[in-house]
This record gives structure tokens, C-alpha cells and sequence, in this order.
């Protein structure tokens, strides 16, 4: 782990410092918490998330009564070495109110692929002459679906070979027809990632 416990200035917040909890593989910011010397021993030795509760007052780690846990990935602390950004890889949603953040935010990795999301709807209504994606759209549902189907096998076909820019491009093409079959039913990937989630666990 990057921080080094003995560094931390807990006196200028009379024992605590703010601890921001990150997800570890999409970025969002998942909670705030607080964290006093014996937290982050704590979270560092048994690499699950661990605060001092103040309403409490006392230790409590993340999903001890939830399940829904924070698994330590790393710890940084700022310049001023009175704040932690804690990266986790939260199992389940991370506010008590049931939301994926405490701002209730979703949580997935957004990114380009969620650029390309929106940029994927904006096309459902645009005018088929300009655009390929509302082209496709404008044919109908079994049409995205035969796209899918023909790309994916594009994408085998390419993987016994061993040209490398083919293969990725096509793994590209069937990225793309997968979004695009994802929003003509009305779904987002994040549909699917919940989906992967509840089976993971």
C-alpha cells in the first residue's frame, strides 16, 4: 500500500481525517468517511474498509451488517497528509439507502464506452441519411440482432488467425452492434453489469 500510517496528521482533526472511498475499476466516488489511526490499521491488515464511526464511536467496517463490503485495493494520502483516498472494489451497493453511491449515482465503468452510450441514443431519432447507427435503428430490432450475430462471427473468425488489427477491430465492430442492440431493446450496459454482479456473488 502506498500510505504510510505513521505519516498521517490525525491531530488536526482531533483523531480523525476524511477517508473518500473510490471504485477501484470505473473511478466513481462511492462514499466519505472517517478514519482514525486504528481504522487504518485496520483496513491495512485485514483489507477490508474500516472507519471510526462517530455516531457510534467506534470502529465499523464497511458490510459488517450489510454485506455489502468495500475490498481494499490501495490507500493514497493527499499533500497535506490529512486525507485518504481509499480504492476499494465495493460487493453490493455502498450507501444504506440502497444506492451504488451516497450521492446515488450509478456505478459503472462510464468512460468512452459511456460516451459512446450517449452518442448511441442521440442517434435513435437522427435522420438515417447522416447517420449509420440511426440507419441501423431505422431498420428494426431484427436487423441490429442479424448485425450482432454477423459480427460475432467475424470476431471467431479472426481470433484463429493471428493478425492482431483485424481481430481488435473486429472486437471493436461487435462492441459497437452490442450497444446499439443493448438501446434498441431499451437497456445500458449497466443493465448487464448488475446482472454479472449478482452472479459474482
Amino acid at each position: 500500500m502506498a500510505v504510510d500510517p505513521t505519516t498521517i496528521d490525525f491531530q488536526k482533526g482531533d483523531g480523525l481525517v476524511p477517508a473518500i472511498v473510490q471504485d477501484a475499476t470505473t473511478g466513481r466516488v462511492l462514499m466519505q468517511g472517517y478514519m482514525n489511526e486504528q481504522a487504518l490499521q485496520k483496513t491495512l491488515d485485514t483489507k477490508q474498509v474500516t472507519f471510526f464511526s462517530r455516531s457510534k464511536n467506534r470502529l465499523w467496517t464497511k458490510g459488517e451488517t450489510s454485506g455489502n463490503s468495500l475490498a481494499l485495493v490501495d490507500i493514497k494520502a493527499d499533500c497535506d497528509q490529512d486525507s485518504l483516498l481509499v480504492y476499494a472494489h465495493p460487493a453490493g451497493p455502498v450507501c444504506h439507502k440502497g444506492t451504488d453511491t451516497c450521492w446515488a449515482e450509478d456505478n459503472y465503468p462510464a468512460g468512452f464506452l459511456g460516451h459512446l452510450e450517449s452518442v448511441i441514443q442521440s442517434r435513435k431519432n437522427a435522420d438515417p441519411d447522416t447517420s449509420y447507427t440511426a440507419r441501423l435503428f431505422a431498420r428494426g430490432m431484427n436487423k441490429v440482432a442479424q448485425k450482432v450475430g454477423e459480427e460475432a462471427v467475424e470476431l471467431v473468425i479472426e481470433a484463429k488467425d493471428d493478425n492482431e488489427a483485424l481481430f481488435l477491430n473486429e472486437a471493436a465492430d461487435l462492441m459497437y452492434h452490442y450497444l446499439v442492440l443493448l438501446a434498441a431493446k431499451g437497456y445500458e450496459l449497466k443493465d448487464v453489469l448488475k446482472v454479472l454482479e449478482e452472479r459474482h456473488r
